[in-house]
């Protein structure tokens, strides 16, 4: 159904022509490898996503093909290192990924970053040496898929409040509880579960597809994130092999850790969906005829489009920097936090404003603008909310935590 489709999604996309405005010169503080890691993934983007994504979008399907193209092209794990699978590459090249993905779409850069974030992270950094082998080279490939399973129904900004838990039953742990709005579930081979054990202290699990009583729901009805898989995670006496225990770390510190290293691709993320936006608005500012000359003349326009580049231009300044020091070793959780939060408001005002500029067409599939809108309605929330990540920065600002 979904190659039958295919073609004339791909007609009336027509051509997908972006090329990344750069006001700063912003390419110039860039490696040459960072920018054939750049030029290799936006090709992938052009020809196995842009042609097909309204189309996925509007039925809400979650090609499940692309998670081997994105292993094969690299997207998973890049800064994992080599031996295990991953690119072994530096941070600033997983961001430019994570942006050139969600340029295409922010349901395809989740999954990216799901696996390599959430997933392939926690098993390197926390899990034995035997785990590392076992998992990390088939999620870097695809040829597994994996999810990260924190958020509960009652426990999404509060995760230290969860009620999944296990249990020690000598020679298994046994997993009771569930989790919500989890990205990639419903197609997920192996999930990364925080669980508290019978002392109340946080643990990660890695739970398999197919142990009895390990259910994945999926979750229907989605206005955003539509061509991405969104389920639940279900332990009904799941029994966890006790090797299956990652022993590196355990404690709320550990997943906010991974969340720490999803939220630096979202900041690089968002950006570009950002900038596909504005690329858009403005060539159809040039193109569109309006009172006898192209609406791109009037004041209100520039205006728009120069706020767009603006707020563009500082935000690939901030993820440049903050790359820098991710490389460094030295970016802390507020410096990731500001970015985040930053980046990803100012997509969502560029979406709203690039939609205004196309007009009606603005909500239609011919242009990405409505469909980039939805998404980061959803990005503004996940991995902590618009207004946590506030919280986050008031609490390093004044010494004083919000929360409680």
């Amino acid at each position: 159904m979904a190659s039958a489709a295919a073609p004339q999604a791909k007609k009336s996309l027509k051509q997908d022509v972006y090329d990344h405005p750069d006001f700063y010169q912003i390419d110039s503080l860039l490696t040459e490898e960072h920018k054939l890691i750049r030029s290799s993934i936006r090709d992938f983007v052009k020809r196995e996503i842009s042609p097909y994504i309204e189309d996925w979008a509007q039925r809400a399907h979650f090609p499940y093909e692309i998670v081997k193209k994105f292993g094969e092209i690299g997207a998973f794990g890049p800064t994992i290192p080599q031996e295990y699978g991953g690119g072994g590459l530096d941070y600033i090249s997983y961001g430019i990924l994570m942006q050139e993905i969600e340029r295409g779409d922010s349901g395809m850069r989740s999954t990216a970053s799901v696996q390599g974030s959430l997933v392939m992270y926690p098993i390197y950094k926390f899990g034995s040496e035997a785990q590392r082998k076992k998992y990390l080279p088939k999620l870097a490939s695809g040829e597994w898929l994996g999810c990260f399973g924190l958020t509960e129904p009652d426990h999404g900004s509060n995760p230290s409040g969860m009620v999944t838990n296990f249990k020690d039953m000598g020679d298994h742990y046994l997993l009771n509880g569930a989790k919500m709005w989890i990205s990639n579930s419903p197609k997920a081979d192996v999930a990364v579960v925080w669980a508290k054990n019978e002392a109340g202290r946080i643990h990660g699990l890695i739970v398999e597809r197919g142990m009895p009583g390990f259910t994945t729901p999926e979750t229907h009805g989605k206005w955003s994130l539509r061509a991405s898989a969104t389920g639940e995670l279900v332990f009904d006496n799941v029994k966890v092999p006790k090797e299956n225990l990652l022993p590196g770390k355990n404690g709320l510190g550990a997943p906010l850790m991974c969340l720490d290293s999803a939220r630096y691709g979202i900041a690089w993320g968002a950006l570009g969906a950002a900038m596909d936006c504005y690329e858009s608005a403005r060539r159809y500012a040039k193109e569109r005829i309006q009172f006898g000359k192209p609406i791109g003349s009037f004041q209100l326009v520039q205006k728009k489009l120069s706020e767009m580049l603006t707020e563009i231009t500082k935000a690939q300044l901030l993820v440049w920097r903050l790359g820098t020091l991710m490389n460094e070793g030295k970016a802390t959780t507020q410096q990731i936090s500001l970015a985040k939060r930053n980046n990803v408001a100012i997509a969502l005002e560029i979406a709203r404003e690039a939609r205004q500029i196309h007009g009606g067409m603005g909500i239609t599939g011919e242009y990405s603008i409505m469909r980039h809108m939805m998404n980061l309605e959803s990005v503004v929330t996940y991995e902590g909310t618009h207004d946590i990540h506030l919280l986050i920065l008031g609490h390093e600002i004044t010494g004083i935590p919000a929360f409680v």
